[in-house]
């Protein structure tokens, strides 16, 4: 048996206990080079031979898993699974589990973090500070502000939790949102235009798919307050750049915090000249307690896949 292993967290330098486990299992692992996420021809040249795949945020296409014959099950470290063919997998008899819920917490408190960042500027303060700048500028409290989820799943209700302690009123649109959940944490569920023209602050919180992507494009820029803070924390593709950096530029919105991006890594995106955008390495689920719940989530679903046993958390049965 031979099984790939990509994610960066689970490098053979990482010492996971996790990895450990699932090196028990399987002598023969194999891992990923080059520390960023594959696709194409790399990605066919390491799994075309692997009965098991260990999947960071790779792009798994039709085209890769046909080339993989061997391969009988796929185990993504993370919640999203948007960069795998999910319909070619079940044809090919392939099942795919993921991780929900396992880093709900870390993600929220980037975001958050990033909303905080960009009402206060901290990332150029810092900047300007460290250049020997003594400059004055003025910011925004999140207190009593109105912030707008977008997408109630696992991270979304992370966040409103956080925000309860800014005492920040909570808009939320979700196509399968529970109201009941709602009512019950002061939640107030609106229409995805009226949270768009409502809110201080918008986060997303939504898979990749083609409903959802560029759901933020020009037209929803136009609805939101032109000082109005965005942050998504989820799939880089739900927001079109080039429409965020016009707005961002024209003073059609006020700050842009990104924790993914449509091509990653973006390399020279104009985004990074703008001093109020904030940029992380889709870093969101990177805490060494998030790292260690999926890891350990991760690596018991590909086992009980490959011994044929039954997984909760498969996503395509």
């Amino acid at each position: 048996m031979k099984i790939l292993v990509t994610p960066t967290s689970m490098q053979p330098d990482k010492h996971s206990a996790a990895l450990e486990r699932l090196r028990a299992y399987c002598g023969n692992l194999i891992f990923n080079p080059t520390g960023k996420p594959l696709e194409g021809r790399m990605l066919t040249e390491l799994l075309a031979d692997c009965d098991g795949y260990l999947a960071g945020l790779d792009s798994i296409t039709d085209e890769v898993l046909k080339l993989c014959p061997k391969l009988k099950a796929i185990s993504r470290y993370g919640a999203g699974y948007d960069r795998v063919d999910i319909k070619a997998a079940k044809a090919l008899g392939i099942p795919v589990s993921n991780t929900p819920g396992a880093n709900a917490q870390a993600v929220a408190e980037l975001a958050m973090g990033m909303c905080l960042s960009l009402a206060r500027r901290i990332p150029y303060l810092h900047e300007e500070t460290r250049k020997g700048n003594w400059v004055r500028t003025s910011g925004i409290e999140l207190f009593g502000k109105t912030i707008g989820i977008i997408g109630l799943g696992a991270i979304g209700r992370r966040l409103a939790e956080c925000c309860k302690g800014f005492d920040m009123d909570m808009l939320a649109y979700d196509p399968y949102i529970q109201e009941d959940y709602c009512k019950k944490h002061g939640i107030l569920s609106v229409p995805l235009d009226t949270l768009l023209e409502k809110s201080d602050f918008v986060t997303l919180h939504l898979p990749l798919n083609d409903d959802t992507y560029h759901l933020i494009d020009a037209d929803a820029l136009e609805k939101m307050k032109p000082s109005a803070i965005l942050v998504n924390a989820s799939r880089g593709g739900i927001v079109d750049e080039t429409a965020a950096y016009r707005a961002l530029t024209e003073a059609r919105l006020g700050g842009l915090g990104l924790d993914a991006f449509e091509k990653e890594p973006p390399n020279a995106s104009p985004l990074f000249s703008l001093p109020n955008v904030i940029a992380t390495p889709h870093a969101g689920a990177h805490t060494q307690e998030a790292s260690k719940t999926m890891a350990d989530m991760a690596v018991n679903n590909l086992i009980q896949m490959l011994d044929g046993n039954e997984c909760r958390y498969v996503v395509n049965p």
